[in-house]
């Protein structure tokens, strides 16, 4: 397995492996545009040139960012692989100086596994809600919030 930052020609495998997890109703949906105006956030992980797992770290403001498009291709998951990248994702918004992480999500549990604490949309910032505008589901969001504070 190869862990490394995501590159252009990443997108259509993220893009993919994405829509895939989405069509399960373990995520929201990502479209290419998002994926390309924001692939310097993901890591990826490939096997044997596959890419079978993605996560993205969003800077949201100097003290918090949001982990987001976190996917597992289903014949990779319980192996670790997400929980990998969530510990990445931590690691680098350490070395960015960032205090929390977040992550919206419709899989609570797996982030409270990995340090996180379940807590009330309504404690985030308002500046979190501005790329929602464009969801299908707004302003009747259906995830959870998940944050891990004071990881410096």
């Amino acid at each position: 397995m190869e862990y490394r930052k995501a590159v252009l020609a990443d997108v259509e495998a993220i893009h993919e492996l994405i829509s895939q997890c989405a069509d399960e109703g373990l995520m929201l949906a990502r479209a290419r545009s998002m994926l390309y105006e924001t692939i310097r956030d993901f890591t990826i992980v490939e096997d044997q040139g596959r890419l079978v797992a993605a996560g993205a770290l969003h800077v949201l403001w100097e003290d918090l960012t949001e982990i987001r498009a976190l996917a597992v291709a289903s014949d990779y998951r319980c192996k670790g692989l997400g929980r990998n990248i969530v510990t990445r994702l931590v690691q680098e918004a350490k070395v960015l100086g960032c205090s929390s992480v977040f992550a919206l999500t419709y899989q609570p549990q797996f982030f409270t596994k990995c340090g996180f604490t379940q807590i009330s949309k309504d404690l985030l910032p308002h500046k979190v809600w501005k790329e929602c505008i464009n969801c299908p589901k707004f302003p009747n969001c259906d995830e959870n919030a998940v944050i891990l504070n004071n990881i410096l």
